[in-house]
């Protein structure tokens, strides 16, 4: 079947595409992938064989953003230690100091307003939070004043102020632990992390001494590395912490859209139309 193989819908990493797969498949054009993130892909070796490259920015952007806002709400309120409360054996009451963290008021920091911070952005404002933002590029005026974000140019400023930090930013060697001892420093005690980016953005071994020297208050991650954790790692043990398994786009509404996204750019490449969401080495 190799000769007849044109394209490749990348499902989760899957298939791993390696020198080999390419040599395999002499008649690839397109390799369409199902999410936004392409750090699993080697684009220069892919580009080398003159194979084009596609992701599904659109279709993700609306599930990550809810992901994003739901553990944001899910770590202030401490909804999973309530709930682990709840179903103990003994338990008779909830004791009158188990206090969340208001979020109506409080300031968000996000960094990398991208489509799917700008989405954060606007949920953000529903909940009368403070918008902050740090991005490689500033966002038009108009755009900023109607989700009410301010601009920080420096990201040091954002953490310094921000009572949650939230991470939205693709995985690239410049953003290679991004988040690590000295930025969490420059958080507040009583702030949170938030991490819907991808685990390498933040220094784990870091994160988790931040947590338990009470450097920042909590985290809350969709993603680590490596995914899973091994079972006795550090952060699966913690109380302030909360990991899901990458729900970003899990669900039924964004699989669909994300499918359909990326038969749309294998459908133009195979016709030698502009691909709309190409993805080019840098």
């Amino acid at each position: 079947m190799s000769k007849k193989i044109q394209a490749i819908y990348l499902w989760w990493h899957k298939p791993v595409i390696d020198q080999e797969l390419l040599q395999s498949l002499p008649n690839l054009k397109v390799i369409a992938n199902s999410g936004v993130g392409m750090d699993h892909l080697d684009l220069k070796l892919i580009a080398g064989f003159g194979v084009k490259m596609a992701n599904c920015p659109h279709a993700v952007s609306t599930s990550t953003a809810d992901t994003g806002m739901a553990l944001l709400l899910a770590s202030a309120r401490r909804l999973v230690e309530g709930y682990h409360i709840v179903i103990s054996s003994c338990m008779e009451y909830c004791e009158a100091n188990f206090l969340g963290a208001e979020v109506t008021g409080a300031t968000l920091g996000i960094i990398g307003m991208g489509s799917i911070g700008y989405k954060i952005a606007l949920r953000a404002k529903a909940f009368e939070m403070n918008i902050l933002y740090h991005n490689r590029t500033r966002r038009k005026e108009q755009e900023e004043q109607a989700v009410g974000a301010t601009y920080c140019e420096k990201m040091d400023d954002l953490l310094r102020q921000a009572d949650f930090v939230m991470v939205v930013v693709s995985l690239t060697p410049q953003t290679h632990k991004l988040i690590g001892k000295r930025e969490m420093e420059l958080m507040k005690p009583t702030a949170t992390l938030i991490n819907i980016s991808r685990g390498a953005v933040v220094d784990q071994e870091a994160l988790v001494t931040a947590l338990q020297t009470g450097v920042i208050r909590a985290a809350a991650l969709d993603v680590t590395y490596p995914e899973p954790l091994p079972r006795d790692h550090t952060l699966l043990k913690l109380k302030n912490v909360i990991v899901t398994p990458h729900l970003g786009i899990r669900t039924d509404k964004a699989t669909y859209m994300i499918t359909e996204e990326a038969v749309e750019n294998i459908l133009a490449a195979l016709n030698g139309l502009p691909i709309p969401n190409e993805v080019l080495p840098s």
